[in-house]
């Protein structure tokens, strides 16, 4: 079992990774939680796979545990779903000593995270997350939300967790396409941040196809991949917890990413195809504005196309694309932000490029021109 500490101005708390320590989450909560009623709460995917094992690992801690079982999906990340985990937390009597644990992957987490912030004006949560995409981006950090109908995660807080309790062995009963989706957010810390990353995964990915990575992905590799990665958010929520400054390198693909999510209204892509979509959109902006170098651009999106993903759905218009990115919540005033790649570990925040650039780009991808 590894663990990291996230540090912030006022916080800190620790991140367990390891392969089969799910069974450990309730003696490892009761060194830094006290041994009350907790809410699990969790979804039909994968509280059939880790729900009991969970709740009896809890309950050896010395925790009272309950279960709530959400559907899961993003419409679940809403204020709806809250209102319902906030009922349930009122007739079940969990008071502002008692915690929630986040058992799933980023709605679960984003749900549970921003009830925990409100519920009471603040009790304690623990992240377990059982996606990659989870693992390495949404449990840490303590950013939470839920979306809105104009735009996601528009309501939402900064609240960090307790704890962290990641098990690679989760990611076994992952659906492929889950899994892919998680692996571009590897593929982002080593634009963003980590030359050397990008480089091994650019070589992994492209010896292993997509369908294969269930069966051929070396755990101990992919636990690598994953403790760089939460070293790399870690280090960046220290030094900009609200996301003032550096913290923003970390929306890298989530402005288009974002848009075409809610353009689809979150029932198309999963959040990180969305995201690595995204990620192509952008080098191919900073290309065209001549911030990025053509052979980087084609190596990012040519990485990134390994991953699979789904094509632009029939019916998607630019003008919906386009609307859609009007509701972002980086904006400031009426300017769009992007985050652009320099070069292969490196990006730069910019500022309202000119929308006919914009627009060329979504349609380049609407038509299936970028891969």
């Amino acid at each position: 079992m590894f663990k990291i500490k996230v540090r912030t101005d006022k916080k800190s708390y620790p991140v367990y990774l390891g392969q089969g320590i799910m069974e450990s989450i309730g003696p490892v909560m009761s060194r830094c939680l006290p041994a009350r009623p907790v809410l699990v709460v969790s979804d039909r995917n994968v509280a059939p796979h880790y729900a009991e094992k969970c709740l009896k690992s809890l309950q050896l801690g010395g925790f009272k545990p309950f279960l709530e079982v959400l559907e899961g999906g993003e419409e679940d990340k809403s204020l709806m779903a809250a209102s319902g985990l906030y009922e349930r937390l009122l007739k079940t009597g969990l008071d502002r000593h008692s915690a929630i644990v986040a058992l799933g992957g980023g709605v679960i987490g984003d749900l549970a995270g921003f009830v925990a912030a409100t519920y009471l004006r603040g009790v304690p949560y623990v992240q377990v997350p059982t996606t990659l995409l989870a693992m390495v981006d949404s449990s840490i950090g303590g950013k939470v939300a839920v979306n809105h109908p104009l735009g996601k995660n528009l309501i939402g807080a900064f609240y960090q967790p307790a704890l962290v309790v990641g098990d690679v062995d989760a990611l076994k009963t992952l659906p492929g396409r889950e899994l892919n989706a998680g692996l571009a957010e590897l593929v982002k810390y080593g634009i963003i941040r980590d030359k050397k990353l990008f480089e091994q995964l650019e070589s992994l990915i492209q010896s292993v196809p997509p369908e294969d990575w269930l069966l051929k992905i070396d755990s101990r590799q992919l636990l690598k991949f994953i403790i760089r990665a939460v070293l790399i958010k870690g280090e960046i929520v220290y030094f900009d917890e609200k996301e003032k400054n550096l913290r923003r390198i970390l929306n890298f693909g989530h402005t288009f990413g974002h848009a075409l999510e809610s353009a689809t209204r979150y029932a198309y892509y999963l959040h990180g195809e969305a995201v690595a979509c995204g990620m192509a959109m952008e080098a191919r902006l900073a290309a065209l504005q001549e911030i990025l170098d053509r052979v980087s651009q084609q190596r990012i999106i040519s990485l990134i196309k390994q991953l699979d993903l789904p094509r632009p759905p029939a019916g998607l218009s630019v003008n919906a694309v386009m609307k859609a990115l009007s509701y972002d919540k980086k904006k400031e005033g009426e300017e769009l932000i992007f985050v652009l790649p320099a070069g292969i570990g490196k990006v730069l925040m910019y500022k309202a490029p000119s929308s006919s650039l914009v627009e060329k780009v979504v349609e380049e991808y609407l038509r299936g021109d970028l891969f």
